[in-house]
């Protein structure tokens, strides 16, 4: 049987992954067998072990929320070590992989407007697509240790950058359908008039309806848990002809959506995670 990983080993293993997935989103070309040689003369593991740990970090990658090679395909069966190890390289790269900040001087009303704005709507997730039981286990433990959904929440720049691409696809739908005399209509609701409405933008189907839409953004798979505050569902719950939340993800390279319309509870398990505290 052979021996665990050292840290040291599992440093080199992640740095090494990084590279090509950094080489992967920009779109420049590199070898996986060129990388798995020079990583063997490192760190003396075999050809099909170095294959099997790229897979491994592909699938802490996924728990974290973050992108990963698709041509690692995640396996969860990983040593635990290798979770700190991947933690370590990402705490020395904060800013990797990070949105740019949105322009907030250029109003989205005068920016042009294109039909390839259009975002690829997917069906939700659910029971009959899931991958296995205990990889699903494993990625959302790890999603709950490093509190992934808090920390997208927390993420401005992520955030402003998800709702300024739902914008882009509202105006690009509205004129695909012909309704040119909406798309200025469009308003940027968390942007021009805070946080508090319960949803992020307002926007109209092609009849004219409004549809008032939550975006929830992140770099991670489809299965990404996120934060929904009690406003937001109180206001799901009393417009529920018009509320839509608009889930983003793999936002950093190829960004896909779906929509989860109210109740939310067909869709999700709502689980509390914080309460407030009064005195007796």
């Amino acid at each position: 049987m052979a021996a665990d990983w050292t840290d040291a080993e599992n440093d080199a293993t992640v740095a090494d992954y990084f590279t090509m997935l950094d080489a992967d989103i920009a779109g420049r070309p590199y070898s996986k067998a060129d990388h798995n040689r020079r990583l063997r003369a490192v760190i003396d593991r075999p050809r099909g072990a170095i294959e099997f740990k790229h897979q491994n970090i592909s699938a802490v990658l996924v728990g974290l929320g973050k992108p990963w090679i698709p041509g690692y395909k995640p396996a969860s069966n990983y040593q635990m070590s290798l979770e700190p190890a991947v933690v370590r390289w990402l705490e020395r790269h904060p800013k990797w992989l990070m949105p740019t900040a949105p322009d907030m001087t250029v109003e989205f009303q005068s920016l042009p407007i294109s039909e390839n704005d259009i975002l690829r709507i997917l069906p939700p997730p659910t029971h009959s697509n899931a991958p296995p039981l205990p990889e699903i286990g494993r990625m959302a433990a790890i999603a709950r240790k490093y509190d992934v959904a808090g920390r997208d929440a927390r993420n401005r720049d992520l955030g402003e950058a998800g709702e300024q691409r739902v914008l882009a696809h509202e105006r690009a739908a509205l004129l695909s359908a012909g309704r040119t005399d909406l798309v200025n209509g469009i308003r940027w609701v968390s942007h021009l008039d805070g946080d508090g409405a319960g949803y992020d933008i307002r926007s109209f189907d092609a009849d004219g309806r409004n549809r008032l839409i939550e975006v929830k953004t992140t770099n991670g798979w489809e299965r990404t848990p996120f934060h929904v505050t009690r406003n937001e569902l109180a206001v799901a719950d009393e417009r529920r002809d018009e509320w839509c939340l608009v889930r983003l993800w793999n936002f950093a390279r190829e960004p896909k959506a779906f929509e989860l319309r109210p109740p939310l509870e067909a869709h999700v398990s709502l689980v509390a995670t914080s309460f407030q505290a009064n005195f007796l």
